[in-house]
């Protein structure tokens, strides 16, 4: 028996809400603190401001995906719809239509007729939702699934440069947020690269270099603010 096969598609849509939240909670966070403690805040500002974008983060991230993602629901529901209406009142042509689906994919057109047929009788909006408009049980929109992932990665995220924050001595603070956070951001490219079966060592370098660079504009532009005040 050949060994059964584990496929990555199915984790799209958690895991690219999942990896967003955490690094943008991460990189986002880690700026805002590295920005505020630039221009010389006491370190009670510094970690009020953190938590201040840790929740309205979470609290943004979670709408925004809801919103975003409840479009495409929207959009695919609207087309469901449409199909369900051509089956009923035009299934000879819905049916030639997806026979040639499958004629194009490869198949003879007796053997695609014989296909389109047979899953016509099983379940003719699945088979058309799924050859000709491209939606399946494992693809569709979930809003609900991708604000909370989005919403709780964000706060995962977020909570590792407030708690370094939190336990630094002041004068390294932004040292050690920045190096803990560029560290993180390397591991999570790493991790969400694995899941998703891609290459570890480009995605993590890609994550750690676009994070740094953030950190390190908005440590710059919070110095520069300190100076001129």
């Amino acid at each position: 028996m050949p060994a059964k096969e584990h496929h990555r598609i199915f984790r799209s849509n958690w895991l690219r809400a999942a990896v967003l939240g955490a690094n943008d909670g991460i990189v986002s966070t880690a700026s805002l603190i590295t920005g505020v403690a630039a221009a010389q805040a006491t370190h009670g500002a510094i970690l009020t401001s953190g938590l201040a974008g840790l929740v309205a983060g979470a609290l943004s991230m979670a709408a925004g995906e809801y919103v975003s993602v409840r479009s495409q629901a929207d959009t695919e529901a609207a087309d469901l719809r449409m199909e369900q209406r051509s089956l009923k009142g035009n299934s000879e042509e819905e049916l030639a239509e997806l026979i040639d689906i499958y004629v194009e994919r490869g198949l003879t057109r007796e053997l695609a007729a014989q296909v389109a047929r047979q899953l016509t009788q099983h379940d003719a909006l699945d088979a058309h939702a799924r050859d000709e408009l491209g939606i399946s049980i494992h693809n569709r929109a979930r809003p609900v699934q991708a604000a909370v992932a989005s919403a709780a990665s964000f706060a995962g995220g977020a909570a590792l440069p407030l708690v370094v924050a939190l336990m630094a001595p002041g004068p390294q603070l932004i040292g050690w947020v920045i190096g803990a956070s560029v560290l993180c951001l390397a591991g999570l490219g790493a991790l969400a690269a694995g899941a998703g079966g891609a290459p570890k060592g480009p995605a993590a370098l890609r994550v750690t270099i676009l994070g740094a660079l953030a950190m390190a504009v908005t440590a710059g532009v919070g110095a520069l603010f300190g100076v001129a005040a």
